[in-house]
Protein backbone atom coordinates (compact mmCIF):
# COMPACT_ATOMS: atom_id res chain seq x y z
CA UNK A 1 0.00 0.00 0.00
CA UNK A 2 1.30 3.56 -0.51
CA UNK A 3 1.40 6.17 1.85
CA UNK A 4 -0.69 8.31 0.31
CA UNK A 5 -3.44 6.01 0.04
CA UNK A 6 -2.93 4.71 3.42
CA UNK A 7 -2.69 8.51 4.68
CA UNK A 8 -6.06 8.52 2.96
CA UNK A 9 -7.19 5.69 4.65
CA UNK A 10 -6.86 6.96 8.25
CA UNK A 11 -7.98 10.03 7.77
CA UNK A 12 -11.75 9.26 7.14
CA UNK A 13 -14.00 9.13 9.92
CA UNK A 14 -14.62 6.00 11.89
CA UNK A 15 -18.50 6.43 13.35
CA UNK A 16 -20.57 9.30 14.29
CA UNK A 17 -20.23 11.78 16.91
CA UNK A 18 -23.33 10.73 18.67
CA UNK A 19 -23.64 7.19 18.61
CA UNK A 20 -26.31 5.30 20.56
CA UNK A 21 -26.01 3.81 24.17
CA UNK A 22 -25.99 0.31 24.66
CA UNK A 23 -26.42 -1.12 27.98
CA UNK A 24 -26.04 -5.41 27.25
CA UNK A 25 -27.32 -5.75 30.78
CA UNK A 26 -30.60 -4.03 29.68
CA UNK A 27 -30.95 -6.17 26.70
CA UNK A 28 -34.49 -8.35 25.97
CA UNK A 29 -33.87 -12.44 26.41
CA UNK A 30 -34.84 -12.64 22.66
CA UNK A 31 -32.59 -11.69 20.09
CA UNK A 32 -34.85 -11.17 17.21
CA UNK A 33 -36.31 -8.60 20.06
CA UNK A 34 -33.02 -6.52 20.49
CA UNK A 35 -32.73 -6.84 16.62
CA UNK A 36 -36.00 -5.67 15.42
CA UNK A 37 -35.66 -2.55 17.79
CA UNK A 38 -32.16 -1.97 16.24
CA UNK A 39 -33.47 -2.44 12.85
CA UNK A 40 -36.53 0.16 13.69
CA UNK A 41 -33.17 2.59 14.76
CA UNK A 42 -31.80 2.22 11.64
CA UNK A 43 -34.85 3.13 9.62
CA UNK A 44 -34.91 5.85 12.00
CA UNK A 45 -32.18 7.08 11.07
CA UNK A 46 -32.35 7.26 7.59
CA UNK A 47 -30.33 3.80 6.84
CA UNK A 48 -31.12 3.20 2.76
CA UNK A 49 -31.64 -0.62 3.03
CA UNK A 50 -31.33 -1.78 6.74
CA UNK A 51 -32.73 -4.88 5.87
CA UNK A 52 -29.45 -5.57 3.15
CA UNK A 53 -26.59 -8.39 5.13
CA UNK A 54 -23.51 -9.52 3.83
CA UNK A 55 -24.04 -13.76 3.57
CA UNK A 56 -20.79 -15.43 3.76
CA UNK A 57 -20.63 -19.29 2.62
CA UNK A 58 -18.14 -21.02 1.77
CA UNK A 59 -17.65 -23.62 -1.40
CA UNK A 60 -17.72 -27.13 -1.52
CA UNK A 61 -14.51 -29.10 0.06
CA UNK A 62 -13.21 -30.55 -3.52
CA UNK A 63 -12.98 -28.66 -7.18
CA UNK A 64 -12.00 -24.92 -8.36
CA UNK A 65 -11.79 -22.42 -5.09
CA UNK A 66 -11.99 -25.66 -2.69
CA UNK A 67 -13.24 -24.42 0.51
CA UNK A 68 -13.02 -20.45 -0.32
CA UNK A 69 -15.28 -18.24 1.65
CA UNK A 70 -17.12 -15.84 -0.55
CA UNK A 71 -19.81 -12.85 1.07
CA UNK A 72 -22.40 -10.87 -1.23
CA UNK A 73 -24.86 -8.66 -0.29
CA UNK A 74 -28.68 -9.99 -0.07
CA UNK A 75 -31.90 -9.10 1.30
CA UNK A 76 -33.86 -9.82 4.55
CA UNK A 77 -36.88 -11.47 3.75
CA UNK A 78 -38.10 -12.83 7.13
CA UNK A 79 -37.77 -13.80 10.42
CA UNK A 80 -40.30 -16.50 10.33
CA UNK A 81 -38.92 -20.21 10.75
CA UNK A 82 -35.53 -18.62 10.83
CA UNK A 83 -33.69 -15.37 9.17
CA UNK A 84 -34.96 -16.04 5.70
CA UNK A 85 -33.21 -15.28 2.53
CA UNK A 86 -33.43 -16.08 -1.68
CA UNK A 87 -31.40 -16.88 -4.19
CA UNK A 88 -30.84 -18.95 -6.95
CA UNK A 89 -30.36 -22.63 -6.31
CA UNK A 90 -28.01 -22.66 -9.39
CA UNK A 91 -25.83 -19.94 -8.16
CA UNK A 92 -22.82 -19.94 -6.63
CA UNK A 93 -24.45 -19.14 -3.12
CA UNK A 94 -26.88 -21.92 -3.77
CA UNK A 95 -24.28 -24.22 -4.90
CA UNK A 96 -22.31 -23.36 -1.91
CA UNK A 97 -25.18 -23.78 0.31
CA UNK A 98 -25.91 -27.08 -1.46
CA UNK A 99 -22.22 -28.22 -0.64
CA UNK A 100 -22.32 -27.16 3.36
CA UNK A 101 -25.32 -25.42 4.83
CA UNK A 102 -23.48 -23.06 6.74
CA UNK A 103 -23.73 -19.48 6.76
CA UNK A 104 -23.07 -16.00 8.40
CA UNK A 105 -24.87 -13.35 7.69
CA UNK A 106 -24.07 -9.46 8.74
CA UNK A 107 -26.01 -6.57 9.02
CA UNK A 108 -24.05 -3.51 9.21
CA UNK A 109 -25.66 0.18 10.15
CA UNK A 110 -23.06 2.96 9.80
CA UNK A 111 -24.96 5.90 10.94
CA UNK A 112 -25.35 4.15 14.35
CA UNK A 113 -22.46 2.27 14.73
CA UNK A 114 -23.99 -0.77 14.62
CA UNK A 115 -23.66 -4.53 13.48
CA UNK A 116 -25.38 -7.60 13.88
CA UNK A 117 -23.82 -11.02 13.04
CA UNK A 118 -25.38 -14.53 13.05
CA UNK A 119 -24.01 -17.79 12.42
CA UNK A 120 -25.74 -21.40 11.62
CA UNK A 121 -27.00 -23.85 9.81
CA UNK A 122 -29.33 -23.10 6.62
CA UNK A 123 -31.99 -25.15 5.60
CA UNK A 124 -33.70 -24.63 2.24
CA UNK A 125 -37.74 -23.70 2.90
CA UNK A 126 -40.83 -25.32 0.65
CA UNK A 127 -41.26 -24.82 -3.01
CA UNK A 128 -44.48 -23.23 -2.44
CA UNK A 129 -42.52 -20.45 0.05
CA UNK A 130 -39.82 -20.01 -2.67
CA UNK A 131 -42.66 -19.87 -5.20
CA UNK A 132 -44.76 -16.94 -3.28
CA UNK A 133 -40.87 -14.79 -2.54
CA UNK A 134 -40.24 -15.60 -6.16
CA UNK A 135 -43.82 -13.65 -7.12
CA UNK A 136 -43.92 -10.86 -4.86
CA UNK A 137 -40.32 -9.74 -5.61
CA UNK A 138 -40.48 -5.98 -6.88
CA UNK A 139 -41.46 -6.20 -10.75
CA UNK A 140 -41.74 -9.66 -10.63
CA UNK A 141 -43.63 -11.21 -14.25
CA UNK A 142 -46.05 -14.17 -13.92
CA UNK A 143 -43.35 -16.70 -15.12
CA UNK A 144 -42.16 -19.16 -12.72
CA UNK A 145 -38.77 -19.44 -11.50
CA UNK A 146 -37.95 -23.22 -10.39
CA UNK A 147 -34.31 -22.01 -9.40
CA UNK A 148 -35.31 -19.89 -7.12
CA UNK A 149 -35.04 -21.12 -2.98
CA UNK A 150 -36.26 -19.14 -0.20
CA UNK A 151 -33.47 -20.69 2.37
CA UNK A 152 -33.76 -19.49 6.44
CA UNK A 153 -30.67 -19.68 8.60
CA UNK A 154 -31.36 -20.40 12.58
CA UNK A 155 -28.61 -18.89 14.28
CA UNK A 156 -26.71 -20.64 16.91
CA UNK A 157 -24.82 -17.48 17.31
CA UNK A 158 -26.24 -14.09 17.21
CA UNK A 159 -24.18 -11.19 18.14
CA UNK A 160 -24.47 -7.73 18.68
CA UNK A 161 -21.75 -4.81 18.02
CA UNK A 162 -21.76 -1.82 19.04
CA UNK A 163 -19.25 1.20 18.34
CA UNK A 164 -18.17 3.67 20.94
CA UNK A 165 -16.58 6.94 20.84
CA UNK A 166 -13.69 6.15 23.20
CA UNK A 167 -13.45 2.73 20.80
CA UNK A 168 -14.38 0.24 23.66
CA UNK A 169 -16.62 -1.13 21.25
CA UNK A 170 -19.89 -3.15 23.29
CA UNK A 171 -20.54 -6.74 22.13
CA UNK A 172 -23.25 -8.55 23.52
CA UNK A 173 -23.44 -12.41 22.54
CA UNK A 174 -26.51 -14.98 22.14
CA UNK A 175 -25.46 -18.71 22.02
CA UNK A 176 -28.42 -20.63 21.07
CA UNK A 177 -29.63 -24.05 20.60
CA UNK A 178 -28.58 -25.77 17.94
Amino acid sequence: MNDTLRARLRALPDFPDDLPVFDPSAAPADPVELFLSWFEAALAAGERQPHAFSLATVGASTGTGAGAPSSRMLILKDLDDGWQFATARTSRKGRELAANPQAAMNFYWSRLGRQVRLVGPVVELSAEASARDWSERPAADSAPNPAWQLYALRPTEIEFWQASPDRRHIRHRYDLPG
